[in-house]
């Protein structure tokens, strides 16, 4: 993560940033919290724990299923309890170590082995790839992680060699969702009118400010630095997220693959309103394949310090210091491979060649930028922000930014994007402004506040 202090010019100077504490309150579950505070139990502890519950599965139950300002009485039979309990036991693989993290995540230190992606069909079979076979030309790999920016790091405890870190899901997770099937996944989009637009369709919910390749080019990676902020977000089922796709398939059918990283605040997946990094993969436009982070089968990861889903601190504020993380997807030229790096080359883990039909070869465009879900609660816009929830004239300090876009070409070369294209469906909710500079090459600020006089 770098610290940004300054800009003089479209210049920008600045330097390392530094961990600072994090106080905000954790949101931890009642009925759930022998269960959830310690490591997956083994099978004696498991009877132990369905002779507790027992009572409660043969009635229905009452419990809080958000928390932040969104809390709300649910009444959940002990049969949906049940299927929720047995997808847990699917996807919380049991760990060697647990970590409780200051902001009241727990990190399940799993085996790599033993990780959720091998349990796709696809990767029965699958020997994990411990480094990627080439890094992108101009690419360093740094021998140590990004530690500064996750919050369970602050107590110095780390994942031992040969482990993954996972975050744990809770039932109240998943009763969050809409239901078990939409857990950890993006609402399925509507089919867009024209077959050579951006992955994005106006009125189905979700609205964009982003810059993105023309279409029909062979990309093999992308890579940016994205501003990290704390949008506020007006209702549970609402999200502001801003990241890299790496796209190829019919934008207007089903075959659409997706490849995603970058941050998110998500009050429905996580819980909470802070920044976290995720992943997300999809190879049938949203519909069946793919999901959040470690949330299914599918990603592979193989950095034991870098957890996915987890907290990113600090985080810029207006006219202060200004944070802000760099991602780098890339096709392993070798192997077939979609790598992942965060910050200076560290690497986090792949997407496996197999789960993509389109994206087995290439991608065809890549877009950079901001995305929000406006549900018009009481009719009107959602007010949660994009970006830092400021306008892009506002500029530096203020207004959000992706700085330094580059992609990766026939060769496994990166260079800086020329001729972007900008795309947003409202610009009095949210815009975008790109430009370039000789320190930040191609970059744009983005972002807005949602709903105003200006935003009904």
């Amino acid at each position: 993560m770098v610290c940004l202090k300054g800009n003089i010019n479209g210049e920008v100077y600045g330097g390392r940033c530094t961990l600072k504490n994090c106080n905000k309150k954790a949101f931890i579950f009642s009925w759930t919290q022998t269960q959830i505070m310690s490591s997956a139990p083994p099978t004696h502890h498991h009877l132990l724990l369905l002779a507790f519950l027992f009572p409660l599965l043969l009635q229905t139950v009452q419990v809080q299923s958000s928390n932040l300002n969104y809390t709300t009485d649910r009444k959940i039979s002990s049969l949906r309890l049940q299927r929720i309990q047995r997808h847990l036991d699917n996807i919380n693989k049991t760990p060697l170590l647990t970590i409780q993290s200051p902001d009241g995540d727990l990190i399940d230190c799993v085996h790599k082995r033993k990780q959720p992606a091998l349990d796709h069909p696809l990767l029965k079979n699958h020997k994990i790839q411990r480094v990627a076979s080439e890094m992108p030309k101009g690419m360093k790999v740094r021998e140590k992680s990004e530690m500064g920016m996750q919050e369970w790091h602050q107590n110095g405890t780390l994942c031992p060699k040969g482990t993954v870190p996972i975050r744990r899901s809770t039932v109240h997770d998943v009763l969050r969702a809409k239901s078990l099937f939409d857990f950890g996944k993006k609402r399925r989009r509507f089919s867009l009118a024209r077959s050579d637009a951006p992955d994005v369709v106006s009125g189905n919910g979700h609205e964009h400010a982003i810059a993105y390749t023309g279409s029909a080019q062979e990309v093999y990676g992308a890579k940016a630095t994205i501003n990290v902020w704390e949008p506020s977000i007006q209702v549970v089922n609402e999200f502001s997220l801003s990241q890299i796709w790496i796209l190829s398939g019919s934008f207007d059918g089903s075959d659409l693959n997706s490849i995603e990283a970058g941050w998110q605040v998500s009050p429905e997946l996580y819980g909470d309103t802070r920044p976290r990094l995720f992943t997300y993969w999809t190879s049938d436009s949203y519909q069946a394949t793919g999901c959040y982070n470690l949330l299914c089968a599918g990603f592979v990861q193989t950095n034991s310090r870098i957890a996915i889903g987890a907290a990113i601190s600090p985080i810029s504020s207006p006219d202060a210091n200004q944070y802000d993380i760099t991602i780098l997807i890339w096709k392993d030229p070798k192997i077939g491979n979609w790598w992942m790096s965060f910050g200076d080359g560290t690497l986090v883990g792949y997407w496996p060649v197999e789960l993509f039909t389109h994206l087995a070869t290439h991608a065809t465009m890549v877009e950079w930028g901001g995305e929000v879900v406006n549900t018009r609660a009481n009719g009107q816009h959602t007010s949660t922000q994009m970006g830092s929830g400021n306008f892009a004239g506002d500029g530096f300090g203020k207004a959000s930014y992706f700085r330094n876009l580059e992609i990766v070409d026939t060769d496994n070369s990166l260079s800086s994007v020329n001729n972007i294209l900008t795309l947003t469906e409202n610009t009095n909710c949210y815009d975008i402004k790109s430009s370039y500079s000789n320190e930040w090459g191609t970059y744009f600020y983005y972002g807005g506040p949602g709903n105003s006089p200006q935003c009904p």
